[in-house]
């Protein structure tokens, strides 16, 4: 048996899935930002933490608005979720990315983990940071601090999100 030690799902857990959309819930939930590891939030979007990283500094932009495409947005809200994204870039590049992959799976059948809500990730890579663990057990190793982690990225947005 494979055990993967995973204690941010401990509030899922314990409470069960949300009858309200997660992301939805953190939209609504702007006083709890820190609880929620937001760290960048205006009128048309917030920036937050992956809670299951595919490396240290997964992050994901998510619109207010509760759309399942890109294509159901205005052209200003996609033009500003774009200028974000570019921008994090830069913001992930100060954090020490090496690489950036990034991208919106859109619906079930395009990959998305949470379909109804759209949500565009932003994974930073870095020299060696694939080894044989996601190979020969398809595990991945997070060597850092998720809340070390936040503090960096919140602390960098400051500087290089500008809405």
């Amino acid at each position: 048996m494979e055990i993967l030690y995973a204690p941010t799902r401990g509030e899922y857990l314990k409470n069960g899935a949300r009858e309200q959309c997660v992301f939805c819930a953190i939209s609504q939930d702007a006083q709890n930002d820190e609880k929620h590891y937001v760290f960048y939030r205006d009128e048309i979007c917030f920036g937050v933490m992956n809670l299951y990283p595919y490396s240290p500094g997964h992050l994901m932009f998510i619109p207010h608005l509760h759309l399942d495409s890109p294509h159901l947005l205005e052209e200003a809200q996609w033009n500003h979720l774009s200028k974000l994204v570019r921008q994090s870039c830069e913001m992930l590049y100060a954090f020490g990315a090496r690489g950036i992959n990034t991208g919106i799976n859109i619906k079930s059948a395009g990959g998305a983990g949470i379909p109804e809500h759209l949500h565009w990730h932003l994974v930073p890579r870095f020299e060696r940071d694939t080894n044989f663990m996601t190979t020969i057990a398809q595990t991945r190793i997070y060597g850092c601090q998720f809340d070390e982690i936040f503090t960096k990225i919140q602390d960098l947005s400051k500087v290089f999100l500008k809405s």
